[in-house]
């Protein structure tokens, strides 16, 4: 891709019409088997701007002719702002040439971030859960519950339901009103429920976007051939499910990372519940198909996702050459 002699400012509604999940799922389904390997990912860094407040940079960069990029996150985190109705969280991914070191792109962040996680998740229940799923449930109504949603539904065309829970239960009522009056996915209905023990059951796909510390969904209510997708947890002390649902479940991972960070998993390893050997693979081992996915419609598949500078590279790349191709910037 030939660089751009002025870095170009990507806005929010520039990327929303040039990204689509189902163009993004299929951009990390052909190319993260490709490039993942020639991508260097090195531990953020963090600094604490006061007792409350801190910046992180997040950098990556590739060695692939099909990748010559430099991309860097750069988040802060500020979370007394709810006290003025602001997001806590703000964020800038930065684009530039890995051949001469020129920026070429600013964007959104925080959007990108959006879109490139829920894309995994929908990548990954595309290979693992079953082909006739019926009904999808979400548990959190936050700002990814959307992009997850809209994500599942695009990568598998079989789903007719969706059923949102949150804690506050006006944040899924109003979000099932706004995506039943998008009419984006004909045919589909979107309801809402405050039992996640009587939903639960009912999940072909389950997916989670939360920050809960004390597990939402147990393993227990899952039924057999359900997908359960966790999305919420970086943290040791997070968990969104019991250590039933990973001990029913077969696991797979976007990463290795979710290994040393995801609670649910940590804390399966440390109570001997399963090992790191009994994990499935990654997602680019399901991909290449060295690793196997389901086996069988009763299977229960597992996959745990916290995210890398690998796919949020990728899904720079996507916006930046798509918008110079389309000249939509």
């Amino acid at each position: 891709m030939a660089s751009n002699p002025n870095p170009i400012f990507i806005s929010s509604d520039s990327l929303h019409s040039i990204l689509s999940h189902s163009t993004l799922i299929q951009h990390f389904h052909s190319s993260l088997p490709t490039v993942s390997s020639a991508i260097n990912t090195p531990i953020r860094q963090h600094y604490s701007l006061s007792p409350s407040s801190s910046l992180l940079l997040m950098p990556s960069w590739s060695s692939a002719p099909s990748l010559p990029y430099i991309g860097v996150k750069l988040v802060t985190h500020f979370p007394q702002n709810s006290t003025i109705n602001l997001p806590g969280i703000h964020a800038n991914y930065v684009l530039f040439s890995s051949t001469t070191g020129q920026p070429l792109a600013s964007m959104d962040g925080t959007l990108l971030t959006l879109y490139r996680t829920a894309s995994v998740s929908g990548l990954a229940s595309k290979i693992l859960a079953k082909k006739n799923s019926k009904i999808l449930i979400m548990i959190g109504a936050g700002a990814l519950a959307p992009h997850l949603i809209k994500a599942h539904l695009s990568s598998n065309p079989s789903l007719q339901k969706v059923i949102i829970w949150n804690r506050t239960i006006k944040k899924a009522i109003d979000l099932a009103g706004t995506l039943q009056k998008s009419n984006e996915f004909k045919g589909v209905s979107f309801e809402t429920n405050e039992s996640l023990d009587e939903i639960v059951p009912l999940g072909d796909i389950i997916s989670c976007a939360t920050n809960a510390e004390t597990p939402l969904v147990k393993g227990e209510r899952l039924k057999h051939g359900a997908h359960l997708d966790l999305v919420g947890s970086f943290r040791e002390t997070m968990k969104e499910c019991d250590d039933e649902a990973i001990k029913r479940g077969r696991v797979y991972v976007d990463n290795g990372a979710a290994l040393v960070e995801a609670g649910e998993l940590v804390g399966a390893f440390e109570r001997g519940v399963i090992g790191k050997g009994d994990v499935g693979g990654n997602l680019v081992e399901l991909i290449e198909g060295k690793k196997v996915g389901r086996k069988d419609c009763e299977e229960i598949t597992v996959f745990k996702s916290v995210g890398s500078g690998v796919v949020d590279l990728l899904a720079a790349q996507l916006v930046y050459e798509t918008c110079m191709k389309k000249n939509k910037c």
